[in-house]
């Protein structure tokens, strides 16, 4: 069967639209992730980088995450002709292995938890296909790489890029 690994963070959780609220909450802003457009947080604002650290470290901040729009319906399809993993770092901020599992579990509890891979290192990946948003985790990956649109990337070239999760459907189905 082939393998399709999926990122979780801003492919089919809004991680970065979790880190406006609360920035925009503390700070008394008003960013948009129309904001984000080619950059990362810490190149819209300084005080990202000094911040988003403590974000991760609130065991509440990724079970709080909304789904993205299609996803949910979009993997359950793909699940019924593909092997489906969600591969997801989370080494780098420890505390949120556990709330990122919860999170699964409550969004996705069609998929097979088995297929949950928590990693540093996406390279380690062995998938016919990976859909991510970061670039950089793309370059390594053995497979075929797939691009999954953020506002982060929008600037991001060489490589299949997939919109939304309409697009994974017209792609994979």
């Amino acid at each position: 069967m082939i393998r399709i690994a999926i990122d979780m963070d801003e492919v089919i959780s809004h991680f970065s639209t979790k880190c406006l609220e609360l920035f925009n909450e503390e700070f008394q802003e008003n960013y948009t992730p129309q904001h984000l457009q080619g950059k990362k947080l810490a190149d819209l604002d300084d005080r990202f980088e000094m911040k988003v650290d403590q974000y991760l470290d609130n065991e509440s901040f990724f079970l709080e995450l909304e789904v993205i729009k299609d996803s949910q319906e979009v993997i359950k399809e793909l699940s019924a002709q593909y092997e489906i993993y969600i591969v997801t770092a989370a080494m780098e901020f420890p505390a949120s292995l556990a709330p990122k599992y919860q999170w699964l579990k409550k969004h996705f509890s069609f998929l097979n938890e088995k297929n949950f891979v928590f990693c540093g290192d996406k390279s380690i990946i062995h998938a016919d296909y990976l859909i991510d948003d970061t670039p950089s985790n793309l370059e390594a990956f053995q497979g075929r790489p797939m691009l999954f649109t953020a506002p982060h990337n929008t600037n991001a070239t060489g490589y299949t890029r997939l919109n939304n999760w309409k697009e994974v459907a017209d792609y994979f189905l």
